[in-house]
């Protein structure tokens, strides 16, 4: 019996293997990088996808309306914020309507930020998403947003050259 509870997960981990260790490898990596964000000055607004829901593009599609995606979202996961993705100022009034926590401004430029400043009155956190780089950040942040996404302060980066010695 105790050889059985042993055999089989071990028959099921054996052969996924390389998977796992590839996993915990990406997921070390990926948590540093969380928290190298977080030593650099800058905040994550959600560790993971248990601490924070983004709908997009496909998930407004299968529900149906930005409203009914943000209600399913709320029915199974009470007290989690929700952030809605927008590309225009007709998904940024439906999700005001549906009283997002967040919304994200996809690839809207300054003026089209200034306008959806005004227009969210303070309902909800805005977030300039898309397009952003560290060269025009202070122009986006000049509009009033609530949050700036740079992905480009994890994704474009170099490795530097380390080594280290025992002395």
């Amino acid at each position: 019996m105790k050889l059985n509870f042993v055999h089989q997960p071990w028959l099921v981990y054996t052969p996924h293997r390389p998977h796992y260790s590839w996993r915990w490898k990406r997921d070390r990596q990926w948590l540093a990088q969380k928290y190298a964000v977080r030593c650099g000055g800058c905040y994550n607004h959600r560790i993971g996808l248990f601490d924070g829901i983004l709908i997009k593009e496909n998930h407004i599609n299968a529900a149906g309306s930005i409203d009914n995606a943000v209600q399913q979202a709320r029915n199974l996961h009470p007290g989690i914020e929700i952030q809605v993705e927008v590309e225009n100022f007709d998904e940024l009034q439906q999700a005001l309507a549906a009283n997002a926590d967040i919304i994200m401004l996809d690839n809207f430029g300054t003026t089209d930020l200034i306008k959806a400043v005004s227009m969210n009155q303070g309902k909800a956190k805005l977030e300039a998403s898309g397009g952003i780089t560290l060269n025009n950040v202070r122009e986006i942040a000049k509009t009033g947003v609530d949050r700036i996404s740079i992905g480009a302060i994890t994704k474009d980066i170099q490795a530097i050259d380390l080594s280290m010695r025992f002395i």
